[in-house]
């Protein structure tokens, strides 16, 4: 994994930064993409501390000009990216229940704007750069409650969950996964969704059962994946399998 570069989203905390720092444990230069300057250089300093190659990169992925200049910055310093895990996301809600007819449109568009949105203007921003790597891969950070099977079985876990703001950003950002996986079909990149499994983390008030650095393994290996690997899946924790990993129904 030497000389790689890697840029991850939201990575000053929780599973994004447990991302960057197994990855700067795998000798790849790692990008701190954070939209707080504070919080993105702390976060900087820490993994530095810890003998990883890592830099704070400016990157708000809901703000146009923030994405532009970041991919500029990327391309005058390194000229390539190898590895791009979209993990930025919110998590917003509207009533006491989260009754699909409690949503409001003003919660929907924000998390659309962070979840589903961000993802595909940071992608195309940097596709470019993607495309000079000898073998790019794409992770997108998405959820099993994004899975239309998984919500909708009787059976499972999640069925009693009915938020429509999150689960839903998360299957269009699935379905996003998907449609750039056929378009880059017959090139060495590699696009997957990452489902981490429910972590303790501050979009949930840390009450996850899975650890940040659970959760960051999943992004890890699809960034990872050898040539033969897959492209064009929902893969991660399966929580109503009994735990492991493996593919999830979209």
């Amino acid at each position: 994994m030497t000389n790689m570069i890697a840029l991850v989203t939201g990575a000053n905390k929780g599973i994004g930064l447990a991302t960057a720092r197994q990855l700067g444990t795998l000798q790849m230069t790692v990008l701190v993409g954070a939209r707080d300057a504070e919080r993105g250089r702390t976060a900087e300093r820490a993994l530095r501390a810890e003998g990883l190659d890592a830099t704070f990169l400016p990157l708000d992925v809901t703000d146009a000009e923030s994405v532009t200049a970041a991919a500029e910055w990327v391309e005058k310093k390194h000229g390539r990216l190898d590895v791009l895990v979209n993990n930025a996301g919110i998590v917003l809600g509207d009533g006491e229940r989260a009754l699909p007819s409690e949503t409001t449109l003003a919660t929907l568009r924000r998390v659309y704007e962070t979840n589903v949105f961000g993802p595909v203007a940071v992608t195309n921003a940097l596709l470019p750069l993607l495309l000079r790597a000898p073998a790019a891969r794409i992770v997108n950070v998405s959820s099993e409650v994004g899975s239309i099977g998984v919500m909708t079985d009787p059976a499972g876990a999640l069925f009693a969950l009915t938020s429509v703001p999150y689960p839903s950003s998360k299957a269009a950002l699935n379905m996003v996964t998907a449609m750039y996986a056929k378009e880059l079909r017959d090139t060495p990149i590699k696009v997957n969704a990452a489902n981490p499994g429910y972590c303790a983390t501050d979009l949930n008030g840390n009450s996850g059962f899975r650890t940040p650095e659970q959760g960051a393994e999943v992004s890890v290996h699809l960034a990872t994946l050898p040539a033969h690997g897959p492209s064009g899946l929902l893969w991660g924790f399966q929580m109503d399998a009994g735990g492991g990993y493996g593919v999830l129904p979209w």
